[in-house]
């Protein structure tokens, strides 16, 4: 897949990091350290939420039915992460809300290709024992990290808001 230059810092561009909205723990800490960073250098937060089709989907009815839910769940992930932003001393942090149907990694890639603001991709990695988390794994590791169009950064997700605060 080929890449657009990243145009950010061009005249009517503007910078912008990617977060990927999901349930996860880890993704707050990644979400406040985009937010802490948008605030210091002026810039947008491109808050992202993928629905992952179901494999059983025989009836249209069925994907129809999966797509609104998802639709409606995602809007309310943004509602809900921007109150966190709002509390958190955030409120002036401009925010884009996306969302897209397909394969997470397929996605983030088909929108930093579309969007050539797009100037960093912030991920949270899982405390957890089992790994840093699946787009952590896929997206920052191995062969596709090599040739991926933008910088990742990936925030710890044990960081609290006041460590990210003193670090981003």
């Amino acid at each position: 897949m080929t890449t657009k230059k990243r145009r950010s810092f061009e005249a009517d561009h503007f910078r912008k990091f990617l977060i990927v909205i999901d349930e996860s723990p880890e993704m707050e800490s990644a979400l406040y350290y985009a937010a802490s960073r948008m605030q210091r250098s002026a810039g947008t937060l491109v808050m992202l939420y993928v629905i992952v089709p179901q494999e059983f989907q025989h009836w249209i009815n069925v994907r129809q039915q999966q797509i609104e839910e998802e639709t409606a769940k995602a809007k309310a992930l943004f509602r809900l992460m921007r109150r966190k932003l709002n509390v958190a001393g955030y409120e002036n942090v401009a925010c884009e809300e996306i969302v897209r149907e397909g394969a997470k990694g397929e996605e983030i890639r088909k929108l930093i290709d579309e969007d050539e603001d797009i100037a960093v991709l912030v991920l949270g990695a899982s405390a957890d024992a089992a790994g840093p988390g699946p787009l952590v794994s896929t997206l920052a590791t191995g062969a596709s990290m090599g040739s991926f169009p933008i910088p990742i950064t990936i925030v710890p997700g044990t960081l609290g808001l006041e460590d990210v605060r003193t670090m981003a």
